[in-house]
């Protein structure tokens, strides 16, 4: 017997040459797009149509190839495909349901393509029609709704948050997306949170749940009231919270995880040879070679829980054994399609097992020890737009922290001790920290390494000024909080006052080719005001007094470097130019430095010639700072430990739009038509009754 093939909705025998034969599909499809009503000739033909397997393909090119005026020929059949998709969401047969699901996702595509370009076409009103748009898209909502909420398939849950997905991302600016004025009146928001609660729905769906909530909250959220953002900052419920939290923990997680991969292998190949053969000149593209795409997607979630709920706070320290360390628990194969690398949703909830190992080799871990070391993996390459995005959010998401009272009390929690691996750029002149001399440290040690890894690492010719603001800010808050509870940590301040001052180095020595992109002197206040606070309230905060004489101690030995800035903000605050008032605030930040500097180098000088010493050791400089302490005389400056705090919609609401756009088109993307396959589906459902 001839084997039969299928293409394109067409049926052929490979060995005859006759016409080909269409699916029965195709061919009612095709009754669809004529004027004709298709149900006149064939009273079941509604009935019949939910019963066949979905063609996507054919249905969403059949859409696509008419133009604007044939499209509303049919729009009454179009109206009344939709509408009977609706009715069948509400059948017993599973079969008809997922057919149904399918069909709305098809249609839904593939009347947004021809909305893209043919102006004054209105989608709802060929999707429903005016009339009967409010009453259809509310029994739409309340089926999904139910779909999502009941105890069923989960194959069909899971279709239910494809369909969503593909509801919201078939524009590429959501706000644009006059259907989703439906979905914000008829809220399905419970029916996400349930999911999240649940360890079964959410080990499924959770990734599909958590994604589809991002989004939502971020429809109009500037110009209207969005019941998205409203409901998500009063969520109190700690399951439902700590559901949210553990999704996004093992997405991050497993960036992570293909990034280590990804290096070790790298590290181990022949590439990695070659290095070592000819130095070091191949590593920023040996580093650029370690690819993983990045999760924007994940990030927002987290920066919308972070940014809009108080109570998803105490979520960030929630402890639990290192994913990706210890075995997980086996689960069904989830529904959830096979996304780009980075993208990946988890397989299994490690912490829905109702005993976890007690082993004391595993790394206990929470969802901010694993965002830090996806923060220090992307924030390494900044050139690339993506993780430039990636970078930024990661900041402002920091930044949300640092500002939070409740945070900061678990940050600098002296009995919350956690060994924090950060990713380190490969550079020349440092070797790779070995792992295990890590120490254990409050999570703020952490955060700080973060912010000094940046500054030390993004000074280059294509600077990013914006993200440098943003790290300076972040440290800023940090002292701040410590200053004001008077908490001393037990951190290397040299590390940080050292990358400081190479930044003001970096700003001068390049002082011409920034000033022609960035005004540099905001920048270089920041730096100067975080020396400021340091030397007006450092005895409040630094760990003891031997810190606060190790910062003079730097502020002498790099005396050169203030000098030379002090120089330069003179030489332009003097000169009429639009430089002229930023220039003359850092000269006046920089009068306590100078005092320092004119103060005990004169001493330090006297003690070399009184002694006969050419070069002072560190420990006779700091000798002669302790004696000299009492004459020194430095002006009290307002306003250090005041900070402006983070507002969204007037300062990030282009970054933000931008980012949701990019996410909508990579989530668009990955619903392609294999995502949407009825095979699993279809074994699930085998018989009907």
């Amino acid at each position: 017997m001839a084997q039969t093939e299928k293409k394109g909705g067409l049926l052929r025998k490979s060995s005859a040459s006759k016409k080909p034969l269409k699916e029965k599909v195709v061919l009612m499809y095709d009754e669809i797009f004529t004027t004709e009503d298709p149900s006149k000739c064939n009273p079941r033909f509604w009935e019949e149509l939910f019963l066949m397997k979905v063609n996507l393909e054919y249905l969403e090119g059949k859409l696509e190839a008419l133009d604007g005026e044939e499209l509303m020929k049919i729009k009454d059949n179009i109206n009344c495909l939709f509408q009977h998709c609706i009715q069948a969401l509400g059948e017993e047969h599973p079969i008809r349901v997922v057919n149904a699901l399918q069909t709305l996702c098809a249609l839904i595509r593939g009347v947004h393509q021809k909305n893209k370009s043919t102006s004054g076409f209105d989608i709802i009103n060929m999707l429903v029609g005016f009339d009967k748009a409010e009453l259809c898209m509310k029994n739409l909502m309340e089926s999904l709704d139910s779909l999502l909420c009941a105890e069923g398939s989960e194959s069909l849950k899971s279709l239910c948050l494809k369909l969503l997905l593909c509801l919201v991302t078939v524009t590429d600016n959501i706000s644009q997306n006059t259907i989703l004025e439906y979905v914000m009146i008829n809220s399905i928001f419970e029916a996400i949170l349930q999911i999240l609660s649940s360890p079964l729905s959410r080990r499924e769906h959770g990734y599909d749940a958590v994604v589809l909530l991002a989004l939502l909250v971020n429809y109009r959220k500037y110009e209207s009231v969005n019941p998205y953002i409203v409901k998500l900052s009063i969520v109190d419920d700690e399951a439902t919270l700590n559901g949210m939290g553990l999704v996004i923990a093992q997405a991050l997680s497993e960036y992570n995880r293909q990034y280590k991969d990804k290096e070790e292998e790298h590290q181990s190949g022949f590439f990695s040879a070659l290095t070592n053969m000819v130095g070091s000149m191949f590593i920023a593209d040996a580093d650029e070679k370690i690819s993983v795409q990045t999760n924007e997607a994940i990030l927002l979630a987290l920066y919308e829980a972070v940014h809009l709920n108080r109570n998803f706070i105490t979520v960030l320290a929630q402890s639990h054994p290192e994913m990706g360390l210890m075995s997980t628990p086996t689960s069904p194969v989830p529904t959830t399609p096979v996304t780009p690398l980075g993208t990946t949703p988890p397989s299994s909830d490690v912490i829905s097992s109702a005993e976890l190992p007690l082993d004391a080799d595993v790394q206990t871990s929470n969802l901010l020890i694993t965002f830090l070391k996806y923060s220090s993996i992307v924030m390494q390459d900044t050139k690339d737009e993506h993780r430039l995005h990636s970078g930024k959010l990661c900041l402002i998401i920091l930044t949300c922290i640092a500002e939070d009272q409740y945070a900061n009390a678990f940050l600098h929690d002296d009995n919350m001790n956690f060994r924090v691996n950060l990713h380190r750029m490969p550079m020349r002149h440092r070797k790779k920290a070995a792992d295990k001399n890590l120490p254990c440290r409050p999570l703020v040690c952490a955060v700080l390494d973060l912010m000094v890894e940046f500054i030390v690492t993004h000074m280059m010719k294509e600077f990013p000024m914006d993200l440098y603001v943003r790290c300076i800010q972040i440290v800023h808050k940090l002292l701040c909080y410590q200053k004001k509870c008077r908490v001393r940590l037990h951190y290397t301040w040299r590390e940080l006052w050292s990358a400081l001052i190479n930044l003001l180095k970096f700003l001068m020595s390049n002082e011409t080719v920034l000033l022609a992109k960035h005004n540099i002197f905001t920048l270089a206040l920041m730096v100067v005001n975080l020396f400021n606070m340091f030397i007006t309230y450092g005895d409040t905060f630094l760990p003891t007094p031997s810190s606060y004489d190790e910062l003079y101690y730097e502020i002498i030995r790099m005396h050169q470097n203030f000098d030379n800035l002090y120089s330069m903000v003179l030489r332009i605050s003097t000169n009429a130019g639009q430089w002229k008032e930023p220039a003359s605030k850092v000269t006046h930040a920089l009068v306590n430095i100078r005092a320092i500097i004119n103060h005990f180098n004169p001493k330090i000088e006297s003690y070399a010639a009184v002694n006969h010493i050419s070069q002072l050791s560190e420990d006779q400089v700091l000798e002669v700072v302790r004696s000299n302490y009492d004459t020194l005389t430095l002006k009290l400056q307002d306003g250090l430990d005041q900070y402006e705090r983070y507002s969204e919609q007037h300062k990030e609401a282009a970054f933000f739009k931008e980012l949701v756009r990019s996410i909508s088109i990579n989530v668009r993307k990955n619903l392609a038509f294999n995502t949407l396959s009825q095979e699993l589906l279809l074994k699930e459902f085998s018989t009907i009754s």
